[in-house]
């Protein structure tokens, strides 16, 4: 076959130009000595509800600092940058943590979650909060990571849930040349059972992790791993989350709707209580309108975006992820666009978590084998195979932005698989090792403060701060008419917001 004839095949100038994407970071905010604070949301910063750059993730610690959608990489960067020097500008002497697993945490129950004002559906996001608390302990929560949304103009509904297919095929790629979390405080597996090493008195880890992040210790929920979402097609996909919406389960029917004092400790006993309660490393989305049901704007108008949900905080960046990070990103998702896709099995799905949970917690252990059909395969073999197969793509971009910098990103990509000394997670390992005496927060505290510092020694131009200081209080304004505007008592809102009609298509 030649490359016109397959990766190719359908991308052109005008599309490839036409590629739109944006990125969200989380980060906690923690003091000088690298601990959680437990201060509110810094009210300089505007409404946590109603911002449309900066809000909170699960906890009141937690910053989230959102772009909007951009056509190149760098002003997406450029503009998260502007935010997060804003944010940092409004913080004290507090620091955003430049790790994606946390500071040193307090007891659980001492976690502060979101709050997002008195109206009803900011109630209801701080009840989730405290329902995600109660299914999965608030620590894990605390994890933090950069989610990617990206799309692409022409695309259907059916072309993206291939490219997740492909996606989730190839995910162990991205974990082992991103993957940045090799080592966690001790402080975040208290009382939890876990595999890790003490790499340092206060420092867990595994030597050969790329990012515990995603393996078993973040993101995972046995619960959800009964689901076995299929994602071969929007109706089946549909039809799995809707289940899961709208049927109790009984882990979380032994918890209650209610504690005794009356206040929701859950918004439902369902598996899953919103969409977003669905862990992935990729998901199809859909700008909602107000009040809409995610799945239900996905099944009345299509898939309109994916966020990519896999990287890594990388603690040696700014801002976490680099526009070279970015530009391969690119690259992956093209390619994973563009080859054909076969519809997914039971049999894959597993294969795609042993591999999940094997590269983020072995991805640089010398000839480390992955599953890939029926065989077995070296994860740097079935790297570069697919490397080499991003080149055509790579070269597309390039003279479609008239640069070299795609191939650039490819080419190092390349290099880090021959070379895993050079990966993220290796030269976290090694600063801890050499510059902190194997200390993972004495690494990533020394980091913080460095970025704090870098960044605001080039602070906003007057009228950069002037423009989010505008934004810091139309959005106050705007969450003071929500609550102003509510009439329904909150019990009533959630039965109207969570009935299973509003999951379904309009007739």
């Amino acid at each position: 076959m030649t490359e016109s004839s397959t990766a190719l095949d359908g991308l052109n100038t005008q599309s490839l130009l036409g590629i739109r994407r944006g990125i969200e970071k989380e980060s906690l905010r923690c003091d000088p000595d690298g601990a959680l604070v437990r201060t509110p949301h810094p009210v300089e910063l505007g409404s946590a509800l109603t911002h449309p750059h900066i809000t909170t993730d699960f906890s009141e610690s937690q910053v989230e600092l959102i772009t909007g959608v951009h056509l190149g990489v760098q002003s997406c960067i450029d503009e998260l940058r502007q935010v997060q020097k804003f944010t940092f500008q409004a913080m004290g002497d507090e620091l955003l943590w430049v790790s994606s697993m946390p500071c040193v945490l307090p007891a659980d129950d001492a976690i502060p979650l979101g709050q997002y004002g008195n109206s009803n559906v900011g109630q209801a996001k701080t009840v989730y909060r405290s329902g995600l608390g109660y299914r999965y302990g608030r620590r894990m929560q605390t994890i933090s990571g950069i989610h990617y949304n990206w799309s692409m103009p022409g695309l259907s509904s059916e072309a993206y849930f291939g490219l997740i297919r492909n996606f989730r095929r190839h995910a162990f790629l991205l974990l082992y040349l991103f993957g940045a979390s090799p080592a966690v405080c001790e402080s975040f597996v208290a009382g939890r059972s876990h595999s890790l090493q003490s790499l340092h008195p206060g420092t867990m880890g595994l030597p050969y992790a790329t990012s515990l992040r995603m393996g078993r210790l973040g993101y995972q929920s046995d619960a959800q791993s009964a689901l076995a979402v299929s994602y071969n097609s929007l109706e089946g996909y549909a039809a799995s989350l809707h289940q899961a919406l709208t049927v109790s389960y009984a882990p979380y029917q032994a918890i209650g709707l209610l504690a005794p004092d009356g206040h929701f400790r859950q918004l439902t006993t369902s598996l899953l209580q919103i969409e977003n309660e669905f862990y992935g490393t990729i998901r199809p989305k859909r700008v909602i309108f107000q009040g809409e049901r995610p799945l239900h704007a996905l099944r009345e108008r299509g898939v309109e975006y994916v966020e990519v949900r896999l990287m890594d905080l990388d603690p040696f960046e700014p801002v976490g992820i680099n526009v070279q990070t970015l530009r391969f990103l690119d690259v992956f998702l093209l390619h994973c666009l563009s080859q054909p896709s076969p519809d997914d099995s039971p049999q894959e799905m597993a294969a795609m978590s042993r591999n999940q949970q094997c590269v983020a917690e072995r991805g640089r252990e010398p000839g480390l084998q992955l599953q890939r059909g029926d065989a077995p395969v070296a994860l740097t073999n079935w790297g570069l195979d697919l490397v080499h197969q991003f080149a055509p793509l790579a070269r597309a971009l390039d003279a479609a932005h008239d640069c070299n910098d795609y191939t650039e990103a490819v080419a190092h990509a390349e290099h880090a698989l021959r070379h895993p000394e050079t990966l993220p997670s290796a030269r976290v390992l090694q600063s801890m090792a050499q510059d902190f005496d194997g200390s993972f927060s004495a690494f990533a505290k020394a980091h913080s403060v460095q970025t704090k510092a870098q960044e605001l020694a080039a602070p906003l131009h007057a009228h950069e701060l002037a423009h989010f200081e505008q934004l810091a209080e139309a959005s106050r304004l705007q969450q003071r008419a929500i609550e102003d505007a509510d009439t329904l008592p909150f019990a009533q809102y959630l039965t109207q917001y969570l009935s299973p009609e509003r999951l379904g298509r309009s007739t």
